[in-house]
C-alpha cells in the first residue's frame, strides 16, 4: 500500500497546481492520472498573464509554444469587431506536461475504480491510502463520483458541449478569431492559431439549448465549416473533431465532503462568459492546498467568475450581445 498524507486523482492543471503549492507549503502529496503524460487533450489553451504570475512562469523562459495576443477578430451578426485583450494561447500537450513535470509531487499512472472511506482516510483500489483526497480528474472524476454526486449535483442547464481539434498545418492568417451567434449558437465559435505552426479550431455551446432548437453540435460544427471556407481558414488536412463536455460556474457550496475536496471541472469552475477553464482550475487548486497546508477555511468565491469583466463587454459588444450571455 502506498501511503500519502494527500491524493490528488488527476494530473492536469488543478491537479498540478494543487499539488505545487502543497509541496511549496511542506506538505506531502502524490498525484495519480489515469494517462501517462504528455498526453493529448481538448482545448483552445486561452489563459492571461496573470495565471503566469501566479504560476511563477516567466513568459521569456516557457520552453514551448506560447502564443501572444494583443487583440482578437470577433464575428458577429456579419460583423466584425478587433476588441483589445492581453491574452496568451498554449498547447494543453505541451503546458499539462510542464506543470506535472515542475509540480515536485510523485506521478502514478492509474485508473481510479474504487474509492473506500473509512476512519482513517480513504483507499484506493487497494493500492493507496490517504488522509486527504482531492478529485481533479475533470467532468467524469472517480472522487465526483464517488462522494459528490448527490452532494454537489450538477445542474443540466450549465453543460456544455464541444467539437474541436488541434491540427498541425500551413495558414495565413495569425489572428485569434471568435464567431458568435453563427445561426443563433448558444456559445461561440473559435480559430487560434498558435506557435509552431498549429491552430485550435472548435465550437461549443450550451447543449440543452441546442437540443431545444432541434439542432445537433454536429450541424453547427458544419456551418462553422462554411464561415472557415468564406475567410479562407479551413485547415490544409482532413478535419476529425472529438467531443467533449464540462460544467460552466455554479454550485460552490459543496466542494468539500470531509476530508475529500473537487477542484477545476470536476467542480464545475468553467467561467460564465467564455467557458474557460484553465484560470479556476488552477485558482481552485491552490486554494484547497492552502486549506490543507495552513488550515484555512475553504472558500472558493475569490475564484474568478469570468474571463472578461462586464464592463469590458458591454464597452466592446453593446448590451444587446452581452445579454445573449455568449455561453
Amino acid at each position: 500500500m502506498i501511503e500519502s498524507k494527500v491524493i490528488i486523482v488527476g494530473g492536469g492543471p488543478a491537479g498540478s497546481s494543487c499539488a505545487r503549492e502543497l509541496v511549496r507549503l511542506g506538505g506531502e502529496c502524490l498525484i495519480i492520472d489515469k494517462k501517462r503524460f504528455p498526453r493529448f487533450k481538448l482545448c483552445a489553451g486561452w489563459i492571461q498573464p496573470d495565471l503566469l504570475e501566479e504560476l511563477h512562469i516567466d513568459p521569456g523562459s516557457y520552453p514551448f509554444s506560447l502564443t501572444f495576443f494583443d487583440h482578437f477578430r470577433v464575428h458577429v451578426f456579419g460583423k466584425q469587431f478587433t476588441p483589445a485583450v492581453r491574452q496568451y494561447a498554449i498547447r494543453r500537450y505541451q503546458f499539462d506536461q510542464w506543470l506535472l513535470s515542475h509540480c515536485g509531487a510523485p506521478v502514478y499512472t492509474h485508473a481510479v475504480k474504487n474509492i473506500k472511506k473509512d476512519n482513517s482516510g480513504y483507499t484506493i483500489d487497494d493500492l493507496f491510502h490517504c488522509r486527504y483526497l482531492i478529485g481533479a480528474g475533470g467532468t467524469h472524476c472517480p472522487v465526483y463520483r464517488s462522494f459528490f454526486k448527490k452532494k454537489h449535483p450538477r445542474r443540466g442547464d450549465k453543460l456544455i458541449a464541444t467539437l474541436e481539434q488541434e491540427v498541425a498545418c500551413k495558414f495565413n492568417d495569425p489572428e485569434c478569431r471568435l464567431w458568435f451567434l453563427i445561426d443563433n449558437l448558444p456559445g461561440y465559435a473559435w480559430y487560434v492559431p498558435k506557435e509552431g505552426g498549429y491552430v485550435n479550431i472548435g465550437i461549443g455551446g450550451y447543449l440543452h439549448k441546442i437540443r431545444d432548437r432541434g439542432k445537433s453540435i454536429d450541424e453547427y460544427w458544419q456551418r462553422f465549416m462554411q464561415e472557415l471556407q468564406r475567410f479562407d481558414l479551413m485547415p490544409d488536412v482532413d478535419l476529425d473533431p472529438k467531443g467533449a463536455v464540462y460544467y460552466i460556474r455554479n454550485n460552490l457550496r459543496s466542494v468539500q465532503n470531509g476530508k475529500a475536496f473537487i477542484i477545476g471541472d470536476a467542480a464545475g469552475l468553467a467561467t460564465k462568459d467564455m467557458g474557460e477553464g484553465i484560470g479556476p482550475a488552477v485558482e481552485s487548486g491552490m486554494l484547497v492546498a492552502r486549506s490543507i497546508a495552513l488550515g484555512v477555511p475553504l472558500d472558493f468565491r475569490s475564484i474568478r467568475k469570468n474571463s472578461f469583466s462586464k464592463w469590458w463587454l458591454l464597452s466592446r459588444f453593446g448590451p444587446a450581445l452581452v445579454k445573449s450571455r455568449f455561453f
